[in-house]
């Protein structure tokens, strides 16, 4: 009993992951709407033991196509040895030398095989970077970065397994991408702080400030004239609108919904964890002087955050702004084309959702903080 009670914390933790991962198994249950013919075409992974048709020129360049030899190291077909076709482009095939492990495209039909290279192998690579963020996060942060690691992951897995099986279930985007935010937003503040003053303000300030965001952002689209059909790829869009429930419309601001959480998070518990700190040091202190002190706190922030957020669009936008530069557009044709109004909104929104958490964080810590409930979760 008393080992029951000493880790009745963990037993209860342990229960609602387990109770959550069977709720996730079951929700992920779909019959997905086949968008294009998948049959008889599967991906497996392979090596190359041999280029019988190399496409490289004397200079160096590659034109054309690369006949290869591989090896299938999966599938129904593992073991045998099939000629493949490797495109030079840049999004498909691979420049294949001997020993490269590669991805390949494999179509049977009428008891014939015809195999492309789609890509190189880079499985394991992509999961030692992640790894090693992961380590390295641990190392740094101790156990906070432990508790961080496992944060991230799941947040990962309600965006994979959560999120997109809402939205595909018909759910509003919008609604879907808030509930996320709530419940990411919850356990990423729990794992960092557990249940405390600190805590419980910045969930609390990180939920209204993302709503802010997604708010803004649906009120400047409205008034320029933007929605979320006028993204770039609203052909495509509009194809999986019309064969599936999803709502395309929608995406555009659940995106910058989700987009904002992370600053707005890091505002929020930086803000309410300064407060908190200056309260244990100084109780005596007044809910007008924590209040100044955190927003003197949050002005510092503002600038960099800001910065992230811009930045972080503008980086994801860059390809767009090079080809203005180059082409030489006009200011006038700039400021009205889709793609930059809506990385305009996207940043903006963002960011006004970044600088409004700072004030209400610090009425909400400083109110909190002076009550007696608040007090006491603050010696936790």
């Amino acid at each position: 009993m008393h080992i029951l009670r000493r880790h009745k914390r963990h037993l209860i933790i342990l229960l609602i992951t387990v109770l959550f991962a069977v709720f996730l198994i079951r929700y992920n249950q779909i019959d997905r709407v086949g968008l294009y013919d998948t049959e008889g075409k599967t991906f497996e992974k392979a090596r190359v033991v041999d280029i019988v048709e190399d496409n490289e020129t004397e200079s160096g360049n590659q034109i054309g196509n690369q006949i290869v030899s591989l090896e299938l190291l999966t599938g129904d077909y593992k073991g045998n040895t099939v000629e493949a076709v490797s495109s030079s482009s840049y999004l498909y095939g691979a420049h294949c030398e001997v020993g490269m492990r590669v991805i390949a495209e494999v179509n049977e039909s009428d008891d014939s095989l015809y195999v492309t290279v789609f890509s190189q192998d880079r499985t394991w690579i992509l999961y030692a970077i992640v790894f090693l963020f992961l380590v390295t996060l641990c190392i740094i942060g101790g156990r906070q970065g432990f508790n961080s690691a496992i944060a991230l992951v799941f947040t990962f897995v309600c965006i994979v397994f959560l999120f997109l099986p809402m939205i595909y279930r018909g759910i509003s985007p919008v609604l879907a991408a808030a509930a996320v935010a709530v419940l990411t937003t919850f356990v990423t503040m729990y794992l960092i702080g557990g249940l405390s003053s600190k805590s419980i303000t910045s969930m609390i300030g990180t939920v209204a400030g993302v709503g802010i965001s997604a708010v803004l952002a649906v009120v400047f689209g409205k008034i320029a004239g933007i929605s979320g059909y006028n993204v770039s790829d609203i052909e495509q869009l509009e194809y999986v609108g019309q064969m599936t429930n999803v709502r395309i419309g929608e995406l555009l601001y659940a995106g910058i919904l989700i987009s904002a959480l992370g600053a707005v998070m890091d505002v929020a518990m930086s803000v309410a964890s300064t407060i908190s700190e200056i309260h244990f040091r100084n109780p005596q202190l007044s809910r007008k002087e924590l209040f100044t002190s955190g927003i003197r706190v949050g002005k510092d922030m503002m600038g960099t955050m800001s910065n992230t957020l811009i930045l972080a669009f503008t980086g994801s936008s860059i390809n767009t702004l090079v080809f203005m530069y180059v082409y030489g557009y006009g200011i006038v044709q700039i400021t009205n084309m889709y793609s930059i109004g809506i990385e305009i909104i996207q940043g903006i929104a963002s960011t006004m959702g970044v600088i409004l958490t700072v004030p209400i964080v610090s009425v909400i810590s400083a109110w909190h903080l002076k009550c007696s409930f608040g007090s006491s979760l603050t010696k936790k």
